[in-house]
């Protein structure tokens, strides 16, 4: 669940004056959606978007990591503009920009037209994000009103990445990959005029915009990710590549710098001063980066070596999709009784597991023999992650106040360990395709089974973090947590 630091530091007796509650909670559960769904929806839509604008596999990629670069790395700074400037304005603002890009996307005739477009759906996904669960608190009375309220949202994010591969599926199949785009259009422009004379504004607080901060973080991680990308191209001696990396460092330092001497950080260094905290974004980065993987790589494997359709496509990621879903809604309890770095390690070595399985693939593969065994496999660990992942994330050793810090950040984390672990998994791909011979089907799969390797090194990397570094309360004890966030 995605969540801001003032969606969770909302103070007691904030007014939550609202209009049309009903409608209110339609708007935001909305908004909601939208970006849940574009997490998958785009997915089974590579190949054809991939055939249409002449992408190779390694820029194919950069379709996702252009939205989750800019989504990640605005993310926090989206949650203090909507502190400051209105929640409900930028609420609106973000649903608005989201459905202009779309369009924008779905009428793109060259790659750098629809990366452009990705970019500019992640700025409005990072607007709408935190302003979805802050809106959710301050809109919704403390109790049982809320807690339907937060359920849906929950029901909602769940259930969205199984409607966006399906949704995908059948507009790509059934009219044109450019369609994944164009639903967001009427959806969103509804979704801004419902927000609009159905929410009430949020008291707007006093605070500045750690604008240095989001800049030379979101900048140093597109560097790092197109240098891991060019390199599977060009090599390591290449001078762009070099270049990118260099970049990237002095961007990253010079955040480092900014978020000490600012008054108001994006994001508080004293977040990274246990080596739990540490673990788990280690943890975060790992597991996200193998999942996008998982779906970008399969995605390609199924319409290019077996041959299936986008729906076919959609179908066949069902499983893992209802798995999690499931999954973690009978597991939610688990942790608290077997403690949640146990849980946490128990789901990632599921995990582990299964990219070790799929890695096995090869050209003759078929789907009920090679795929769905390592896929319900990779839910499973996956649904048994979710919990402990979010509770050792936004508890613990976090001071008063700063739980919703952590929570954003975490999320934050997430968005961008998926673009930087598929940029990885990409420059691995592409190394091992070259290095491959035989037929098209042959030298791919060589390449989806080398990257699923790596991935699988991530888990195993992810599962040395949470031995390590990761301490958590034994089985029955309840970690601390800011009270203005229940």
């Amino acid at each position: 669940m995605i969540t801001s630091s003032s969606a969770l530091a909302a103070p007691p007796g904030t007014a939550r004056a609202r209009r049309h509650p009903v409608m209110a909670l339609v708007a935001i559960a909305g908004a909601q959606l939208m970006v849940v769904l574009d997490a998958t929806i785009v997915n089974v839509a590579l190949p054809s978007l991939q055939r249409g604008l002449g992408l190779s596999t390694e820029n194919l990629s950069w379709v996702i990591n252009a939205y989750t670069l800019a989504f990640g790395g605005l993310l926090l700074l989206g949650g203090r503009v909507g502190d400051v400037a209105g929640r409900r304005r930028v609420l609106v603002i973000g649903v608005t920009l989201f459905a202009a890009s779309s369009l924008a996307g779905g009428f793109a005739q060259s790659s750098g037209w629809l990366l452009l477009a990705r970019a500019a759906q992640g700025l409005g996904a990072a607007a709408i994000a935190p302003a979805v669960l802050a809106l959710t608190t301050t809109t919704f009375t403390e109790g049982r009103e809320r807690n339907r309220a937060f359920g849906l949202l929950g029901g909602v994010s769940g259930a969205g990445a199984a409607v966006g591969l399906l949704a995908g599926g059948l507009l790509t199949e059934w009219a044109s990959w450019r369609w994944v785009f164009f639903v967001n259009v009427p959806v969103g422009l509804a979704l801004g005029l419902l927000a609009r004379f159905s929410i009430h504004e949020s008291p707007r607080q006093k605070g500045r915009f750690d604008l240095g901060g989001a800049l030379t973080s979101t900048c140093g991680m597109v560097a790092l990710v197109y240098g891991f990308i060019r390199v599977s191209r060009t090599g390591w001696n290449d001078g762009w590549v070099i270049g990118c990396f260099a970049v990237s460092l002095a961007l990253f330092i010079a955040f480092v710098v900014i978020e000490r001497r600012s008054a108001h950080p994006l994001t508080p260094l004293s977040l990274f001063a246990g080596p739990t905290r540490a673990g788990v974004y280690l943890v975060a980065l790992a597991l996200t980066g193998s999942l996008m993987g998982l779906f970008f790589f399969l995605t390609v494997f199924m319409q290019n070596v077996l041959s299936y359709g986008p729906v076919e496509t959609g179908l066949a990621f069902l499983p893992v999709s209802v798995t999690i879903l499931l999954t973690a809604a009978l597991t939610a309890n688990l942790a608290s009784r077997l403690g949640h770095k146990t849980s946490l390690a128990a789901g990632v070595t599921l995990i582990a597991v299964a990219l070790v399985w799929l890695s096995g693939l090869s050209a003759g593969s078929g789907y009920a023999a090679s795929l769905l065994g390592p896929l319900l496999l990779y839910g499973v660990g996956t649904g048994v992650v979710f919990t402990p992942l979010t509770v050792i994330g936004v508890s613990g050793a976090v001071e008063p106040g700063a739980s919703g810090a952590a929570s954003g950040l975490l999320n934050a984390t997430q968005q961008v360990g998926g673009a930087l672990g598929l940029s990885i998994l990409v420059t691995v791909y592409g190394a091992a395709a070259r290095g491959a011979t035989g037929a098209p089907a042959a030298v791919l799969t060589s390449g989806v089974s080398t990257a699923l390797r790596v991935a699988a090194i991530f888990a195993v990397g992810a599962l040395a973090a949470i031995v390590f570094m990761i301490r958590s309360p034994g089985p029955g004890r309840e970690t601390t947590t800011d009270r203005s966030s229940q």
